[in-house]
């Protein structure tokens, strides 16, 4: 009975290496077999490659989809955080001096890690449990800046300084006389708002603003964006009719 079952089994067996042989020797098989394996090796290279190309470039700390995503309160929770966190942060400023404020807000930090980690550790005692420290996972975290990140941020920066250096030398030596005006006229008002107003409420101002304007603007865009239309074409035509009567101003080529 043994041979006869082993014999039954074995032209099956044969036959189904039969098969298999040139499939693999002459790549006669199933036509998906070769497309697995090419889309798993492009697969592979194709991500060492993302991975090497990403690692050369510094990740940004607030991208400007986060930041638009802060103002426009896309997440309730955590625009409310910040909201709340910087207002009263302002408002402290406000009213003690910075080193008061800055003291207060390590203590308060202090108070709380010092006394997370002496909770943990009296249940640590009473439960005889080995869980070591509560903020492992966050000692072990590295937060080195590496020099090739560092310098990608500055010339960053640099870029931005530059523009604003030639902004400024453009300005205050009268390259166009109008801009040159248009900044007399908005620092001469700056000095009513300051009069009114100190550095500190101007940016609770501000806050207010950016976390306000933005959302009432995507709610009522269309009217905005009409009056806004008026008020561009008005001083349009003002500064034109400016330009046309002062004397010796160079008029901007339009590009």
């Amino acid at each position: 009975m043994a041979e006869s079952s082993a014999a039954t089994q074995s032209p099956s067996i044969s036959s189904s290496s039969s098969g298999a042989d040139p499939s693999a020797a002459g790549g006669g098989g199933s036509p998906g077999a070769s497309p697995a394996l090419g889309a798993k090796s492009c697969g592979s290279s194709c991500a060492d490659s993302f991975v090497s190309s990403s690692s050369s470039q510094p990740v940004s700390l607030f991208s400007t989809s986060k930041v638009h995503d802060l103002i426009f309160w896309r997440d309730v929770k955590k625009t409310g955080f910040v909201f709340g966190t910087t207002l009263i942060m302002l408002l402290s400023l406000a009213a003690f001096s910075v080193i008061s404020v800055v003291s207060y807000l390590i203590l308060a930090l202090l108070s709380v890690t010092i006394s997370f980690r002496v909770y943990k550790s009296v249940i640590q005692a009473v439960q005889k449990s080995e869980e070591g420290h509560p903020f492992k996972a966050y000692l072990d975290v590295d937060i080195t800046l590496s020099s090739e990140a560092f310098h990608n941020y500055m010339n960053a920066a640099m870029v931005h300084v530059n523009k604003a250096l030639k902004l400024i030398i453009r300005l205050f030596l009268v390259e166009d006389l109008v801009d040159s005006l248009k900044l007399a006229v908005f620092m001469w008002l700056m000095t009513y708002v300051g009069a009114v107003f100190n550095g500190i409420t101007l940016l609770i101002l501000a806050e207010l603003l950016v976390f306000s304007v933005p959302i009432v603007y995507e709610k009522y865009k269309t009217q905005i964006d009409h009056y806004v239309g008026i008020v561009r074409d008005q001083t349009k035509s003002i500064v034109e009719k400016i330009q046309a009567k002062l004397p010796g101003i160079t008029k901007k080529k339009a590009e």
